[in-house]
């Protein structure tokens, strides 16, 4: 009899010892009993025969985990502070039987004529700047790639990926959202047929099941989707791109709490593959840490008007441009940092914002669906009218939300129509299609929406980019407020002026600070790497979030202070604050936190896994400070 240590695939659970009559290969996946249920585990390690009692394992499947899986799946969990289950169940296992180093097959890979009588064309043809970048790029195991918005990035990640077919190697292509996936599925499809799949989390486990087969006979060559695309099991992998590499989206918000980013520069040092980061506006740490390749020019260059205008909500500024627009027959995209009808109802007497009874966070007004919702813990009651804390009438709404927005153009230029674009309106990937196919279209001349509208979309036809809300963005507490309102100003600026002359209107009362920077991105990022540096912030420090929840304030105060306590020990690691989140409560749980700085990260891994237990959740290189 052989004794095994197994993980429970998406489990907390500790690792489990089993027996089994045969030998099995650590790294496969195996069927184990644990109380009246079957669950599927991995192997993890052959052991002694232990002085207690063993179940068996039930059965031995085909797929498995090979060992640098293994191996990243192990330093996500000792990094980002998870179970090695929840880490492994990240990846998608292999099959036994797969190909393994396989040249390229020509009559597997489908890639379409462009016309009739010409061979097949595997990559676009570069302009004299993209071709430089790109033999810069093949000159580098990982960089940079810094292009103005509309400089043609997209054509280098296709020569890119062309050239790994060539080579008998694959590619894994990440976007920051879904969002990104149905504009570049047909770019991509155009060049490589049915080599490519796209992969994310709304796929249907059929469709997934397909991809896989796809990838397990060899025809499915490029992965392209979000961050779960990036633990798709192909084989031979010669190439990872991270595009829009400065979105937050690639952070994950559950346990393991990794950065898609920085996991795929450890898997292309794992696995001997190049890596691509790629942005218009890179993170501060991206162009801190990289070799940079720049596109300093657009494709095609067109004229931009620039127009700095005041006041808040929908003035007569915004609708005139709006209007004069429409009228000229242009299409616009009107940004705005909120969620759907996401504003709160305040109280005008005594300045009090209407709070959810379980959260102690605004409740968001939804007019549509005539109630008020908490988006931290979903409780829902009917909009009311009075101040609970002082008994005043009516109450009042803040910052303006998409629906109202929606509303105010619409009846104010007659015959537009306008598109939302937020995460309530577009809650599918066919909701999401069939959006962007009516603004492909004409049909909607207006795209309304919040931060997804600054995810790299391309239409020819937008001629204005109208921008609120930056001054919000600027005021938060996070030191990357600056960062991130720039971002948005360049990204959502770039929109517009693709193919036609543009405007630009942007709503805020610190006009100076945006315009000293336009077409200049990198003057800004060496501006702030001096302030990052001075005021101590990544990426010249390392920094940590411990946050700690329970349902009595006392006991999630004790254990804050007992944490800190522990902490002051290591005497490399600053403790920047702790105390009451600033969301101090979530589905009738008190949040307490603690922030930690290091000059080194060994030292502040070290601290951090001599408090780490159940009680508390440990964030590291976190972006959400709520």
């Amino acid at each position: 009899m052989y004794y095994y240590e197994v993980a429970l695939l998406k489990s907390s659970a500790p690792v489990l010892t089993y027996a089994f009559s045969e030998t099995v290969e650590i790294g496969t996946v195996v069927a184990v009993p644990l109380k009246s249920t079957e669950k599927h585990a991995v192997v993890t390690a052959q052991v002694k025969q232990p002085d207690f009692q063993t179940e068996l394992i039930l059965s031995v499947s085909d797929k498995f985990y090979t060992d640098e899986q293994m191996a990243i799946a192990k330093f996500i969990s000792e990094y980002y502070f998870s179970s090695f289950s929840e880490a492994i169940s990240l990846f998608l296992p292999y099959r036994r039987g797969a190909p393994r180093g396989y040249p390229l097959d020509e009559d597997k890979i489908q890639i379409p004529l462009l016309s009739q009588g010409q061979t097949h064309r595997s990559a676009p043809t570069l302009s004299p700047s993209q071709q430089k970048a790109f033999e810069a790029i093949l000159q580098k195991e990982k960089s940079l790639l810094f292009g103005v918005t509309g400089s043609g990035k997209t054509e280098i990640f296709i020569a890119l990926m062309a050239k790994m077919l060539e080579e008998g190697k694959t590619s894994i292509f990440l976007m920051p959202e879904i969002s990104l996936t149905p504009q570049m599925e047909k770019r991509l499809k155009v060049y490589f047929g049915d080599a490519v799949a796209m992969w994310h989390s709304k796929i249907t486990k059929k469709k997934k099941e397909q991809i896989l087969e796809g990838i397990k006979e060899g025809k499915v060559r490029i992965v392209a989707g979000a961050r779960s695309a990036l633990f798709t099991p192909l084989p031979d992998l010669g190439l990872i791109i991270v595009d829009e590499e400065h979105d937050d989206s690639y952070k994950a918000m559950t346990r393991p709490r990794y950065h898609a980013r920085d996991v795929a520069v450890l898997m292309g040092q794992k696995l001997g593959a190049r890596v691509l980061l790629a942005s218009a506006t890179p993170s501060l740490g991206s162009y801190h840490k990289y070799d940079v390749v720049r596109l300093e020019k657009p494709y095609i260059q067109n004229t931009k008007v620039y127009r700095f205008i005041s006041g808040d909500g929908i003035t007569a500024p915004i609708i005139y441009a709006l209007r004069e627009h429409y009228d000229a027959g242009g299409q616009s995209l009107l940004f705005l940092p909120t969620r759907g009808n996401f504003k709160y109802l305040y109280c005008q007497n005594c300045g009090k914002t209407h709070t959810c009874p379980y959260c102690s966070v605004g409740m968001a007004l939804h007019r549509k669906r005539r109630h008020l919702k908490c988006h931290y813990c979903n409780f829902t009651e009917a909009i009311v009218d009075t101040c609970t804390h002082c008994g005043h009438t009516p109450l009042s709404s803040e910052r303006i939300g998409t629906q109202e927005a929606i509303e105010i153009i619409t009846e104010t230029i007659e015959g537009i129509t306008v598109e939302q674009f937020d995460s309530d309106s577009i809650t599918t990937p066919t909701k999401l299609k069939k959006a962007l196919e009516r603004f492909a279209k004409g049909e909607s001349r207006v795209l309304l929406g919040t931060q997804m509208l600054s995810k790299g979309h391309d239409y020819a036809d937008i001629t204005l980019s109208v921008i609120m809300g930056l001054d919000h963005v600027m005021g938060v507490a996070d030191y990357r407020a600056r960062e991130r309102a720039m971002a948005l100003f360049v990204q959502i600026a770039g929109r517009s002026g693709r193919a036609k002359k543009a405007e630009v209107v942007v709503q805020t009362a610190d006009p100076g600070f945006f315009e000293s920077f336009i077409g200049n991105y990198e003057g800004f990022i060496k501006e702030e790497l001096i302030f990052r540096e001075m005021a101590e912030y990544p990426p010249f420090v390392s920094l940590a979030r411990i946050l700690i929840s329970h349902k009595e304030e006392a006991k999630a105060g004790k254990i804050t202070l007992d944490t800190v306590t522990r902490l002051k020990e290591f005497e490399e690691v600053e403790i920047v604050g702790h105390g009451k989140a600033p969301v101090e409560r979530i589905a009738n749980k008190y949040r307490f936190q603690i922030l930690l700085r290091a000059k080194n990260r060994v030292p502040l891994l070290k601290a951090l896994h001599s408090v780490d237990c159940r009680e508390i959740e440990i964030d590291m290189d976190p972006v959400e400070f709520s």
